[in-house]
């Protein structure tokens, strides 16, 4: 059985994630396979080579196309590093759509509710079951996915909830929105704050029923926060960007979270910002994206 370490992020061709899988390609060994994905061959190839030509690269890198938003295909994969490797080490999901302030909120909704909770429910149950122990299995979400960012009319839809109803309040939330009845419901306009809570819950609803077993190996399933990110996506939703990190910066924190020997067991299942956990229950719900936004 190769024992080489195998590590996937998705949304990798650009920003965030390719920070990450150049830092990881950096840090791990070189027997090591670290798999860039994403939706464009072109990007994924270049991102690919350029990744794999920089003087601090070590391990191996390779690009994959992947839609995570076709479950069959993230299915696949997982079932494919099964077959081959064994498993995998390190999974990242990164993928995000992007939304400017000026676009309907109402007409990007499947796209970004797609890409951002479909994507990320097809990987945790796909690359959960293959990932080896000892592994990390980490999705990005943001410092708005705590739960009290959310009207307090909807927590109890997430709080406590499997997958399966996360799953499930995400669709009612969807058809919400296309039924033009999700604000008199309590759900914000900006689509942004339920993604990033529904991520979150997702994270804590299979890190519960894995909890005992994954601590027992040093395996860790968390999300993380990486901080405000200088990024095409990020940018044009603030005025003051002067706190903004590059991505390499903002990778560093994620980073040291996946490499670490030890797992802390504070940190098994909850959304983490430099190290920190940002406590589930915290938070406002937001209201100074308003003005930017259209239904």
């Amino acid at each position: 059985m190769n024992t080489s370490r195998i590590a996937l992020v998705t949304g990798a061709n650009q920003g965030l994630g390719r920070a990450l899988v150049e830092g990881l390609a950096a840090r791990m060994s070189r027997d090591d396979l670290v798999l860039l994905t994403g939706r464009s061959r072109q990007r994924v190839t270049d991102a690919a080579r350029e990744a794999a030509r920089l003087p601090t690269t070590r391990a191996r890198v390779e690009g994959r196309l992947l839609d995570v938003t076709d479950t069959d295909a993230v299915a696949r994969l997982a079932e494919e590093l099964r077959a081959r490797h064994g498993g995998v080490d390190v999974v990242v999901s990164n993928a995000v759509a992007r939304v400017l302030p000026g676009e309907s909120q109402a007409e990007r909704a499947d796209e970004f509710i797609d890409v951002s909770n479909t994507a990320t429910h097809a990987v945790l149950r796909s690359f959960g079951p293959v990932l080896r122990p000892g592994g990390r299995l980490i999705v990005v979400a943001s410092s708005l996915g705590t739960l009290g960012h959310l009207d307090p009319r909807l927590h109890h839809l997430f709080d406590g909830a499997s997958l399966n109803q996360v799953e499930s309040v995400v669709e009612s939330w969807r058809t919400a929105i296309h039924n033009r009845t999700a604000q008199e419901a309590g759900w914000p306009l900006w689509l942004n704050v339920p993604s990033k809570v529904a991520q979150v819950a997702a994270v804590r609803a299979v890190a519960a029923e894995r909890r005992p077993r994954d601590l027992a190996t040093g395996t860790l399933i968390a999300a993380v926060c990486p901080g405000m990110v200088d990024t095409a996506t990020s940018r044009p939703w603030f005025t003051d960007y002067s706190g903004a990190q590059p991505p390499a910066r903002a990778a560093g924190p994620v980073l040291d979270l996946i490499l670490t020997e030890h797992v802390d067991p504070a940190l098994y299942g909850e959304l983490v910002r430099f190290g920190k956990v940002l406590p589930w229950h915290d938070g406002t719900p937001p209201v100074e994206q308003d003005r930017f936004l259209t239904p």
